[in-house]
């Protein structure tokens, strides 16, 4: 699991049979890389969201339907600890 923070939607008009209903958006990952997740929470630019990746995130969906997503916004975070 990772952190990051949403700094963008990714529109995205077509897509391959199968892929839910949600939103892509782009992640800037805590360390400063990025990536692309899929987001079922309705998140938003700047929130801090938790994220998991590749077999874990294809699991959440209905087995047999999983759908080509490999990086999945599982929760946002509400405040980080100091």
């Amino acid at each position: 699991m990772v952190r990051g923070t949403v700094t963008a939607s990714v529109w995205a008009t077509r897509r391959v049979e199968g892929i839910p209903g949600g939103a892509f958006l782009e992640v800037e990952l805590d360390g400063g890389s990025h990536l692309i997740a899929f987001d079922v929470l309705g998140s938003g630019i700047g929130e801090r969201v938790l994220i998991v990746q590749g077999s874990v995130a294809a699991s959440w969906f209905p087995a047999g339907k999983s759908p080509p997503i490999d990086a999945l916004i599982i929760g946002s975070i509400d405040d980080v600890p100091h």
